[in-house]
């Protein structure tokens, strides 16, 4: 792929999300599967970044659990294996202070990492140590533009205001917007229609959003995913997993394309002047390469209904 991440951010950028391995994975067992991981994405032109999240358990008084190592070392190795730009996740709920998260932006630049996904607590109702959000987007997106970095945020366009939530981010600083997992487009089509009204009205350019999207193949992704936050419909679910087990991630694949296709109509009727593009998310190990094989199709749909 030619193009620089900034570019690709204009115009359907392509991201891929690998579930890190656990810190409990022996390291043999790990370096193989970057290896194996490296070698798949090789082969995908269209991919522009790899994003890398930071997977966490909380306790009831929202103290972390680290499920995996760093995701800067992760992305780091992973960028030098596969020769693309990196883009890692940060829940800033969880840093002791916003001088805490400056010094962690300056530490991820050093180690030669300039994208980043902010990412806030996972309860309003727990009060975190560290900055909200929007006040991580304004301390840090100066900061990584000196660079050439950019800054993204997470949307959840099923939440009630979100639409103005992305603006005052994008006013602080986010470039691009990855969702949530996906599994209809109605409730993004209005947050989107809505969105980028508000950045024209108050003459801000629109992030891009990046429509996250992963395979299922049964009941118990079915219920991760819904642990992560995402929606499903039930019609969904059913037409997805009510079958033959093995067939699963192609009913998947076949569904993400209906709610890409959707997206990507509504926002040409609406006449919608923000960028669109994808991020694959592979749920677990075991999903690699139903994984791969949703990248790959969505890639080339992706840029395919983009031309022109």
């Amino acid at each position: 792929m030619s193009r620089t991440f900034e570019a690709a951010l204009t115009r359907a950028p392509v991201f891929f999300e690998p579930v890190p391995p656990s810190l409990r994975t022996r390291p043999d067992r790990v370096d193989a599967y970057f290896h194996e991981l490296a070698t798949r994405l090789q082969s995908v032109d269209l991919l522009d970044a790899i994003d890398v999240p930071e997977l966490i358990d909380e306790n009831h008084d929202g103290r972390p659990y680290y499920r995996t190592a760093d995701p800067r070392e992760i992305g780091r190795q992973l960028a030098e294996l596969v020769q693309r730009p990196v883009v890692v996740n940060k829940v800033v709920a969880h840093l002791p202070s916003q001088a805490a998260l400056v010094e962690w932006v300056q530490q991820t630049l050093a180690g030669g990492i300039r994208h980043v996904v902010l990412v806030g607590g996972s309860s309003r109702y727990i009060p975190y140590p560290g900055p909200q959000v929007i006040e991580a987007d304004r301390a840090c997106s100066g900061i990584l533009r000196a660079q050439g970095g950019h800054v993204g945020n997470i949307a959840i366009p099923q939440r009630q205001g979100e639409a103005h939530r992305m603006l005052a981010k994008t006013r602080a600083g986010a470039s691009f917007f990855t969702t949530q997992i996906l599994f209809d487009s109605e409730s993004l089509r209005r947050t989107l229609r809505e969105y980028d009204a508000l950045c024209q009205k108050s003459g801000v350019p629109p992030a891009a959003v990046l429509l996250s999207f992963a395979p299922l193949s049964d009941e118990t992704d079915a219920e991760f995913v819904r642990w992560l936050g995402a929606d499903i419909p039930e019609a969904a679910e059913r037409w997805i997993l009510n079958g033959e087990e093995s067939s699963a991630g192609d009913r998947a694949i076949q569904h993400a394309r209906r709610v890409w296709t959707d997206t990507r109509a509504g926002a040409d009727a609406d006449g919608l002047s923000l960028a669109l593009g994808i991020n694959v998310e592979q749920l677990t190990q075991r999903h690699l390469e139903v994984a791969l094989r949703m990248l790959s199709e969505l890639a080339t749909l992706v840029h395919g209904s983009s031309a022109g």
